[in-house]
C-alpha cells in the first residue's frame, strides 16, 4: 500500500485565509513544489460546503479570521464529517492556540511568519498520512463487500446442499452445539438412539435392544461427541421380524465464520442388497 510522490502532488488542497497575501504566498509555494490541485478561499463560511461537495485531502486553515474563526470552521467540518478524519493543518501566529487547535481536531500546525521548508514538509507528511488513511479505508470497504458476497454465496450453497442432500438421501439431520436436533428427516433419531421433544413423540429414549447394532451406534455417537467428520459409516439393523437392513451414514461438524462450533449435520442412505 504505497503512496507515490505523484499521488501526493495530485492531492486536493484548500487554502483558507482572509489575507490575500498569505493565500498567494501559499499558492505559489505549493505550485512551485509541483502540486497541481490547489484551491483557495478567503471566506471561511464556504469551507464546509466546499469540503462536503468535493472532499479535500488537506485544508490549510488560518485561525484568526473575522466573522468566523478557524475553530468554528473545524466545528463545522466535524459536524459534517464524511469520515472520522478531519484533514486540517492549522496556521496560527498565536502560540497559545496550538494546543486548543489540536484538541479541536487539527492534525498539525504551522506558525506565522512562515518557514517555507517547514510548511512544505508538514504538508507533504500530512498528505501522505491522509492518502494512506483513505487507501486503507477503501481496502476495508472492499473487504467488507467481499465478505458480504462470500457470505451470501455460502448461504446459497448451504441451501442448495441441504436441498440436494434431502432429495438424494434417505435421511438428514442437523443438531445445534448442545446436541439438540433442529432438523430431522428419516429414521435418524432411532438410529442414533436419541430423542428430541419438539420433533418426535415416544418414550424418553429408545429401548436398549431396538434392533440396531449397538457397537456400531456407540461408535457413531462417539464420533459426533468428538466433533469429527465421518464418511460412509455402516450401521446394521434387524427388525422384530428378523429382516436385516444396512445403512451408510456420513456427517460433519458445522462452524460459523469465526470458527466457532455451532452444531452437527449428517445424512445417510440404505445399502441395497
Amino acid at each position: 500500500m504505497t503512496i507515490t510522490a505523484q499521488d501526493i502532488l495530485q492531492a486536493r488542497v484548500l487554502i483558507v485565509d482572509d489575507q490575500q497575501s498569505n493565500v498567494l504566498l501559499l499558492e505559489q509555494m505549493l505550485e512551485s513544489a509541483g502540486y497541481t490541485n490547489v484551491h483557495s478561499t478567503m471566506d471561511p463560511g464556504t469551507v464546509t460546503g466546499m469540503h462536503r461537495r468535493t472532499p479535500f485531502d488537506l485544508i490549510l486553515l488560518d485561525l484568526q479570521m473575522p466573522g468566523m474563526d478557524g475553530f468554528q470552521v473545524m466545528e463545522g467540518l466535524k459536524a459534517n464529517a464524511i469520515d472520522d478524519y478531519i484533514p486540517v493543518l492549522v496556521i496560527t501566529a498565536q502560540p497559545g492556540h496550538k494546543l486548543r487547535a489540536l484538541q479541536s481536531g487539527a492534525k498539525d500546525f504551522v506558525s506565522k511568519p512562515f518557514d517555507m521548508l517547514e510548511v512544505r514538509t508538514r504538508i507533504h507528511n500530512l498528505l501522505e498520512v491522509r492518502l494512506l488513511h483513505q487507501r486503507l479505508a477503501n481496502m476495508n470497504h472492499a473487504l467488507e463487500l467481499e465478505v458480504q458476497e462470500r457470505t451470501a454465496e455460502l448461504r446459497e450453497s448451504e441451501a442448495r446442499y441441504r436441498a440436494l442432500t434431502e432429495l438424494a438421501t434417505d435421511w438428514y439431520w442437523e443438531q445445534d452445539k448442545e446436541g439438540r436436533f433442529t432438523r430431522v428427516s428419516g429414521p435418524v433419531l432411532e438410529m442414533l438412539g436419541m430423542r428430541v421433544d419438539p420433533l418426535v413423540d415416544g418414550p424418553e429414549a429408545p429401548p436398549a435392544d431396538d434392533g440396531w447394532n449397538m457397537v456400531q451406534r456407540a461408535d457413531l455417537q462417539a464420533r459426533i461427541a468428538a466433533r469429527t467428520p465421518f464418511l460412509d459409516v455402516q450401521l446394521d439393523h434387524v427388525s422384530a421380524k428378523g429382516v436385516e437392513r444396512s445403512y451408510r451414514v456420513s456427517g460433519t461438524p458445522m462452524f460459523d465464520g469465526s470458527c466457532t462450533f455451532i452444531g452437527y449435520r449428517g445424512f445417510g442412505v440404505e445399502i441395497l442388497k
